[in-house]
């Protein structure tokens, strides 16, 4: 059984079991969520899609750790003048661990 849940406006597959990253959320390490924007939830061949959301289905999950992801550097060039910038940007992340899909 798998479902697919949205998290700041991206879709991660959520497995039970399985972790995946999702941008950082305000909460502490080894906390419980609730994911209840739950878009797809497939079980089997069985295979129920939301409108948007799909009913009575939420995943529960434990925060594993907060961290940054690898640094990017954004570069800003003008030819002939002279005008060169470089930046760096770190992404927060918080680590998911999906303890179990609850369908009520």
């Amino acid at each position: 059984m798998y479902a697919i849940v949205e998290s700041g406006g991206r879709q991660y597959r959520a497995e039970e079991g399985h972790s995946f990253s999702v941008e950082k959320l305000p909460y502490e390490v080894g906390e419980q969520i609730e994911l209840d924007k739950v878009l797809l939830l497939a079980d089997g061949d069985e295979v129920k899609v939301g409108q948007p959301t799909v009913p009575g289905v939420t995943v529960k999950a434990t925060v594993v750790e907060q961290y940054r992801g690898k640094k990017i550097f954004v570069w800003k060039y003008r030819p002939r003048k002279r005008y060169r910038r470089r930046r760096g940007h770190r992404q927060y992340y918080t680590r998911l661990r999906v303890d179990e899909i609850v369908v009520k």
